[in-house]
């Protein structure tokens, strides 16, 4: 724990021991302290300098019969003590970090990252005419008209499509949907259809749907809540990869960037197909189409909550590996990435939010051996001092 971060804890169990401690900073000492309690072998000879004082530190001010809020993090254990300890690392940071940011007691952490911000809602529009719209720079409201459907720009960040009363004979327009790095944007369709468009994604799709299927092509990651329509299947192709549903919730991640396609089911059912392959998914499970081979979809269990995590404002790790992360701060805060000289077996737990400061979520990830460096919007990935280099 850093000293700003110390002092910032003392003065909240100060605060706890007056009773003016507000209820995110008893969230906050809990959490805290039952890191420990359900990790109990973490406290080890090397560590206990550190660790040990603070949790009986809390244990002699916390009242545990007090009723806390839901925890602003979550953890996975690890099967190894080293990957536990990065895990309690991580949450640790996190939940300090969402009290801290608004706290007088601790400096701004990265300030030489001020300049990199974190993503907003914003996104082009490509009309089938070739037209293109900056839809965070268009005013709200009816931004366009064609082929029969008014086009509308809502006040919450949504692409709206309704279809023009009276016109019977509606002609099918193309339009095209594409967030940049640093981009999001959610869109309804004309059939009711509910689409968030993640960074760095690119959604295709007919002005109407007049034929025997609602086809829609993607590139990159987005969630859908499907209108049901059992007459005209719901079609997504991402690349090699197409799925079918009648009227559900899914997650599609189809990065170029990626090596696999990841569809996760949230209700419903749906049928994914990759060249003579077909695959059907149940609820919490996640198809995996790896791009190289394409000759086996994999079936697995997954938490779904974690899969959509970057919908509800979060970024959620779990099992995974420094590029993972990595490629999703890439996106999201629209910088590049080079690596020199590191190649970490590490795996980082933890969920922190995506409109912290890149500062701040690199503080956290440098508690695992890796150091950053930022020139311009290129962040350098080197080993921290004292790691050990992996070649």
């Amino acid at each position: 724990m850093k000293d700003a971060q110390r002092e910032y804890f003392i003065e909240i169990l100060k605060q706890y021991r007056l009773g003016n401690a507000t209820q995110q900073e008893i969230a906050f000492l809990e959490a805290y302290y039952n890191v420990f309690e359900t990790n109990e072998e973490l406290i080890t000879v090397e560590n206990q300098h550190e660790f040990a004082p603070v949790k009986q530190l809390i244990k002699n001010n916390i009242d545990q019969q007090i009723i806390l809020p839901q925890k602003t993090f979550r953890l996975t254990p690890s099967r190894t003590r080293y990957m536990v300890a990065a895990v309690i690392f991580l949450a640790v940071s996190i939940t300090a970090y969402y009290f801290t940011t608004s706290s007088d007691h601790v400096d701004t952490p990265g300030q030489e990252y001020s300049h990199i911000l974190p993503g907003t809602n914003k996104a082009t529009l490509t009309l089938s005419n070739g037209q293109k719209i900056s839809l965070d720079d268009v005013a709200n409201g009816e931004i366009a008209q064609q082929a029969g459907i008014r086009i509308t720009k809502s006040g919450n960040g949504q692409l709206v499509y309704t279809a023009v009363k009276g016109d019977n004979a509606i002609p099918v327009a193309q339009n095209t949907i594409s967030t940049p790095k640093g981009g999001q944007y959610q869109l309804i369709l004309p059939d009711g259809t509910k689409v968030y468009l993640n960074a760095a994604s690119t959604l295709s799709y007919p002005t109407a749907f007049q034929d025997k299927e609602r086809l829609v092509e993607l590139n990159g990651e987005a969630y859908f809540e499907v209108a049901k329509n059992k007459l005209l299947p719901f079609r997504v192709k991402s690349g090699q990869q197409t799925v079918e549903v009648l009227g559900t919730h899914f997650n599609v991640n189809a990065y170029a960037d990626e090596g696999a396609i990841r569809t996760t089911l949230l209700e419903g059912a749906v049928k994914i197909s990759a060249g003579m392959i077909t695959q059907v998914i149940k609820p919490g499970q996640q198809a995996i189409l790896n791009k190289n081979t394409a000759d086996k979809i994999v079936i697995t269990e997954v938490n779904t909550d974690k899969v959509i995590a970057w919908k509800n404002g979060v970024f959620s790790f779990e099992n995974e590996d420094l590029k993972s992360v990595m490629r999703q701060i890439s996106r999201w805060y629209n910088v590049e990435v080079i690596y020199t000289g590191v190649s970490s077996d590490e795996k980082y737990y933890g969920e922190i939010s995506k409109n912290s400061k890149l500062g701040e979520v690199f503080e956290i990830l440098e508690l695992n051996n890796v150091h950053f460096d930022v020139e311009g919007k290129t962040i350098k990935v080197s080993p921290n001092h004292g790691s050990p280099v992996k070649q």
